[in-house]
């Protein structure tokens, strides 16, 4: 196996996540594999690990082992699969957000204004809308609402204008040609930002990833056991503040349902009170790790009324 992502927060994170040798653990986000091996390494015979992909690229990095179940799916199918394999509830589950450094670093997945490729963007990319779909086919209005919502761009309708203006021009089919049309509004020489942000606007849409998030965490309540650990890694604060509150309330407004006497009815407990982040060595030597959030919680023993 050909590992083709620097795991963030690794020691951390698996720490944090395995409780138990002889349980039943799930990697939600396999990628290259970096966070499941070291998994492996904490079980023993009788533990075992599920692992979900959509990407097709990442079945190169299937793990030959017999406690080992590669499921090539999205993660918001979670406890349909669970269920399928007779893993369910589980032990623990890890979710490390985000892209992963092989697709940010090949070009034809678009992922990257730094580089000359398709504009795709698609985790999955036999299914969905692509990023040239989007470019092209969103009114400027809506254009503009993505942009600000996933983006977080003060000048989101001046970026959707200029796009519109120029795919009127020439439809817009790579990333190269997306950057050059948004030149006369980069600030020169920290132009990498902005550029950060649209690229991410535009790929959290093409893969719906907070309603996939959203999916995902709410059938986290039933999937764990009682004791069993939930640990995520974010990488923007759209996806640690969904992230931060559901760990909180088990809810995704952060507000902390009470019982008649007034006691908080909070599915998780707090492993992390607040969120782990890489020391300045882990970034100096993965610049990508910089803006990681790591948190963990343990599952009550409680059901919410839901």
């Amino acid at each position: 196996m050909t590992l083709y992502h620097n795991p963030v927060l690794l020691t951390d994170s698996i720490e944090g996540l395995v409780t138990q040798q002889n349980g039943i653990y799930v990697d939600v986000t396999f990628g290259g594999g970096g966070h499941s091996v070291k998994i492996l390494e904490k079980l023993n015979d009788e533990g075992r690990l599920l692992a979900f992909d959509q990407d097709a690229d990442s079945t190169n990095n299937i793990i030959e082992d017999t406690r080992f179940q590669f499921i090539p799916h999205n993660f918001r199918h979670l406890k349909k699969f669970l269920q399928y394999y007779q893993a369910y509830p589980v032990n623990g589950i890890l979710a490390d957000l985000g892209v992963s450094s092989h697709q940010f670093d090949t070009p034809q997945r678009g992922f990257s204004y730094r580089f000359e490729g398709s504009l795709d963007m698609r985790m999955n990319k036999n299914k969905g809308m692509s990023a040239q779909d989007i470019i092209n086919s969103y009114s400027e209005e809506r254009l503009s609402n993505l942009l600000f919502k996933y983006g977080e761009l003060i000048n989101a309708r001046r970026i959707a204008a200029q796009i519109v203006k120029a795919r009127n021009v020439k439809e817009i089919t790579t990333t190269t040609q997306l950057v050059n049309s948004l030149i006369p509004l980069l600030p020169q020489g920290k132009e990498n930002k902005p550029l950060s942000q649209i690229f991410q606007a535009l790929r959290i849409e093409v893969n719906q990833e907070m309603e996939v998030l959203e999916e995902f965490l709410s059938q986290t309540l039933d999937a764990l056991k009682p004791g069993g650990r939930l640990v995520v890694i974010s990488y923007h604060s759209l996806e640690d503040r969904l992230v931060k509150n559901f760990m909180k309330a088990g809810n995704f407004t952060g507000i902390v349902n009470k019982d008649f006497f007034g006691n908080p009815l909070t599915p998780f407990k707090l492993i992390t009170r607040k969120a782990i982040i890489p020391s300045e060595e882990e970034i100096t030597l993965n610049p990508r790790a910089r803006s990681a959030k790591l948190r963990i919680a343990e599952r009550n023993e409680f059901q919410i009324v839901k």
